[in-house]
């Protein structure tokens, strides 16, 4: 009975700080927010959140509102935090109790807060990482292209495509090849994927980018090391709201499709080539017996390559160029190696990150997810850099 009262006299002290969680006790430094990245302290940038919260509060525009839903997030994190640290601060008389009992529930208490506080300073870590507004993108185009090497390249390329082709299928996405041009080796000049389905585009645009493969050729008899590159492209695909395309600045031909097919090839005119004529940009699509698919997905490709080209303008127009735009990055800048002698796949945006098995990386599994999201993190935490930086100048 007597423990039973003695939980009951933290219970109620417990509900009394939950009750006026908005009230300030007394402050204890010890559980000040802290959060620290790479060595620089977020305390006072998150200070400027929650003020830039009150402030956009009392406005009534639509800027001002937008921006109360995209802190609300971080505000209801702190407003849980404040409420864990009064419970640890309020425990403090019962800490002090000369009853063993009572002492005992209380340091069990406050071992309890105490790991409740941290799970929720990483949940406000990741409120405070500044989200790409992209990666809310569900649709997106992925395009592998053979650079310098030869036929190595091509088959490597055709081994990239591959990879993240069964990385989307593991991944629960829909995926449907919008060009493929084979080589008579086994390999790819080029190959489209069209890909579908929630954070497509977080993953990939971390793909973006130089692919270098190193390794011996089959057909290398003195057995040296040939390096070839692989250029990939992610493009996020926009809605027909956020690029309008008129038909008067369409150019659109038809002609009969080439390469293996059967009876098919030559015998209807079931490719398209549509020319964007304001921009110049074309685009061709030959994967479907029916011209109609193929105008569908040649359209999709041309919509979502003068995206591309609108987001290069504008980041060329800004005066500090985001990081996170994985796709306005240096195209001749190589961002991973594959190196098959040493069986090792290194990304050379995070350092010392290098993944052994290489074949294994190559199905397109848990690995690559893994190293996605380290990227994503990282990516990330550049960017929240860069905004500390900026608000305390």
């Amino acid at each position: 009975m007597r423990l039973l009262g003695t939980a009951q006299k933290i219970y109620s002290s417990v509900n009394h700080c939950f009750n006026y969680r908005n009230k300030v006790f007394f402050s204890s430094s010890a559980y000040d927010i802290n959060l620290t990245v790479r060595g620089v302290s977020l305390q006072n940038y998150i200070k400027q959140l929650e003020q830039e919260y009150e402030d956009a509060s009392k406005g009534n525009n639509f800027a001002l509102k937008t921006r109360v839903h995209e802190l609300q997030p971080l505000i209801q994190i702190l407003q849980e935090r404040k409420a864990i640290v009064d419970n640890i601060t309020n425990l403090q008389d019962l800490l002090n109790e000369k009853d063993d009992d009572i002492k005992k529930l209380a340091e069990e208490e406050k071992v309890t807060f105490e790991k409740t506080l941290a799970t929720v300073d990483e949940k406000l870590l990741d409120a405070v990482l500044p989200p790409d507004k992209d990666d809310e993108c569900r649709s997106m185009v992925l395009e592998v292209n053979a650079g310098v090497g030869g036929q190595e390249a091509m088959l490597f390329a055709s081994e990239l495509f591959e990879m993240y082709s069964t990385f989307a299928e593991h991944q629960g996405w829909e995926t449907q090849i919008a060009d493929y041009t084979t080589t008579d080796l086994g390999g790819i000049r080029h190959g489209s994927l069209l890909i579908n389905g929630s954070d497509v585009f977080r993953y990939f645009k971390h793909e973006a980018g130089v692919h270098r493969v190193q390794r011996i050729p089959t057909t290398e008899k003195a057995g040296r090391i040939h390096t070839s590159t692989v250029s990939v492209l992610a493009l996020p695909q926009p809605s027909e709201i956020d690029i309008s395309i008129e038909n008067k600045d369409l150019k659109i031909e038809t002609k009969r499709a080439s390469g293996a097919g059967g009876q098919h090839v030559n015998t209807t005119d079931s490719a398209v080539r549509i020319t964007h004529l304001p921009t110049g940009i074309s685009v061709e699509c030959q994967v479907d017996r029916s011209q109609i698919k193929n105008r569908q997905i040649a359209m999709i490709k041309l919509r979502a390559l003068l995206y591309q080209r609108e987001m290069e303008s504008q980041v060329e127009k800004s005066q500090t160029m985001r990081k996170s735009q994985v796709r306005s990055n240096f195209r001749n800048e190589k961002i991973r190696t594959y190196n098959f002698p040493q069986d090792r796949v290194t990304d050379h945006r995070l350092q010392g990150c290098t993944v052994h098995n290489l074949r294994g990386f190559l199905q397109g599994n848990d690995a690559l997810r893994d190293l996605i999201n380290k990227l994503d993190y990282n990516l990330k935490v550049e960017t929240l850099l860069s905004f500390v930086d900026n608000k305390q100048k």
